[in-house]
């Protein structure tokens, strides 16, 4: 499977509904860092915590 940004070849893939995803290291790095910079991360964790309580 080739990273979705580039012609490299994915290191991580992920699949939902059917759809699958592959990306480079450098290009999976920079993205979870805008996710972090959104705020996508710490809301994911404040659900993971909340859910281990349940």
């Amino acid at each position: 499977m080739q990273c979705h940004y580039c012609d490299d070849p994915a290191d991580i893939s992920v699949e939902r509904g059917g759809v699958k995803v592959g990306l480079c290291g450098p290009h999976f790095r920079q993205r979870m860092d805008e996710l972090r910079e959104e705020g996508w991360l710490d809301d994911l964790q404040d659900e993971i915590e909340t859910d281990r309580f349940d």
